[in-house]
């Protein structure tokens, strides 16, 4: 889904303070009663003058050559607010953002009055710790966290300054949209590379976790590298995060989608430095880009240039001629995972979310409606017909939390009152339909691969079917 490359622009250059195990993050909330300390000027010429040491440091550490110096600049509160809301009032990402959240909201990944803009600006001016602007290629020293504590920050930062410098982040990350970005209107097209951004943030933001713990490290005389065990501690830090309030409050795909660069992109960047050394770890990951969540979230299937058939794509102006599109994406190995996770828990989303072999999703309305409920057409496919239907069964679990209404419908379309409870199913293969307050959804499972329809029309929801099934004959 397209959540991440809304958010990028905020977050591949700020580090959040959940991510990091030195800096306490009471020291970001300014309470009315006790007035808030501030660097001192001589505070800020120390760290001024550590810059220089500290681009070194994360020039050893990954390889990327220093090819000159980083402007720098003592930030205050303001200043930084200003930068975040100025990038969530940009038409572009704003449109985006529209998009996304009605997406989320249908797929029940976030509640249905959930402001997703105002949330996540609130969230990183809760938790910033820091940030390289790569238009101005200069890195902000926040005025209002002790200097010895920004230091580790500075090192993750400034690897983004090299990465700038090597790769030039913003034309590299541009080099992966989609041509839904480019025209600023969702298109098929856009299946084939949606993750690909994605998966080039967790690259951005991973090198930067491992040399921040490197230099954290540095006086134990070991690496990350050396030290899985701390990488572990890390991450669950993350996730748990427990003095962001406003974090603490979100839906769970939200705090998975967000930490998600910070967490699998540190894995990613330790296994390839285990397997081809710091160049394959860093110069070449940017050289040789993951293209998925799943390449980043099991890293061997990068390293062994692993090539899923693609699914069969549906004839989008034809099946859904009725339908204005709002918005076409990839569904991918990462937004299993949290669907899982949200809908049943965390263990089943780790034994099914390996499974997945590809997906993709068209959302739209009849046209000339602007408003009412999202049609949404899911499509998927899985290691085996076990895991497929496993899935299914998962996937009619969730329309018990999102519906209020769902009844099971028969062969013949009326209601069916024997029919088993819609969480019931361990397991689900053939064509199973209920009616909810938006409409009926329809979930069909042949071999490894299912199909939904949710919210559409009868008549499009006959083409979708013959389309994707292509003659099979129904079972």
């Amino acid at each position: 889904m397209k959540l991440s490359r809304v958010a990028f622009f905020l977050l591949a250059s700020v580090l959040l303070f959940g991510s990091l195990p030195v800096v306490s993050t009471a020291q970001t909330n300014n309470s009315e009663s006790t007035p808030e300390k501030l660097i001192s000027p001589e505070e800020g010429k120390k760290l001024f003058h550590s810059v220089d040491e500290l681009l070194k440091f994360a020039s050893n550490d990954t390889g990327l050559p220093l090819k000159h110096d980083v402007k720098r600049k003592l930030t205050d509160r303001k200043e930084v607010e200003s930068y975040l809301e100025k990038g969530m009032r940009d038409d572009k990402d704003a449109k985006r953002l529209e998009r996304s959240s009605e997406v989320l909201k249908k797929f029940g990944l976030i509640p249905r009055d959930f402001q997703l803009g105002p949330f996540l600006v609130a969230m990183l001016k809760e938790q910033v710790a820091g940030y390289y602007d790569p238009k101005k290629k200069t890195v902000n020293i926040l005025n209002w966290i002790d200097g010895d504590q920004q230091k580790p920050v500075l090192a993750h930062e400034l690897t983004h300054a090299l990465q700038d410098q090597s790769f030039g982040m913003l034309q590299w990350m541009k080099d992966a949209e989609t041509e839904g970005d480019k025209k600023n209107d969702p298109t098929p097209a856009d299946i084939d590379n949606d993750e690909e951004s994605v998966a080039r943030e967790a690259v951005v933001e991973g090198q930067a976790m491992v040399v921040m713990m490197d230099y954290t490290l540095a006086g134990t005389g070991k690496t990350l590298v050396e030290m899985p065990q701390i990488a572990e501690a890390v991450k669950q830090g993350m996730v748990d995060s427990s003095d962001s309030p406003t974090f603490r409050s979100a839906p769970v795909f939200l705090k998975e989608e967000l930490t998600f660069p910070y967490r699998y992109g540190l894995d990613f960047t330790l296994a390839l430095e285990k397997a081809h050394g710091k160049e394959g770890a860093f110069s070449g990951a940017f050289r040789e880009p993951p293209k998925t969540t799943r390449e980043i979230m099991e890293p061997q299937t990068y390293l062994d240039h692993e090539n899923l058939q693609p699914l069969r794509r549906l004839d989008f102006k034809k099946d859904f001629e009725g339908y204005d599109t709002f918005d076409i994406g990839a569904i991918g190995e990462f937004d299993v995972d949290v669907l899982v996770e949200q809908y049943v828990n965390t263990e089943k989303a780790e034994s099914l979310y390996p499974a997945w072999r590809g997906g993709y999703y068209f959302a739209g309305r009849p046209k000339g409606m602007t408003s009412g409920p999202l049609g949404v057409v899911y499509v998927s496919r899985w290691a085996s017909p076990e895991k497929a239907a496993e899935f299914a069964a998962v996937y009619a679990s969730s329309l018990a939390k999102r519906y209020t209404k769902k009844q099971a419908l028969g062969g013949d379309g009326q209601v069916a009152e024997d029919a088993p409870p819609v969480d019931s199913w361990k397991s689900m293969r053939g064509r199973h339909a209920w009616m909810t307050e938006e409409g009926a959804v329809v979930i069909e499972v042949r071999g490894d691969e299912v199909l939904v329809c949710e919210s559409m029309d009868e008549a499009t929801t006959k083409r979708v079917t013959s389309d994707f099934w292509r003659g099979e004959q129904s079972k």
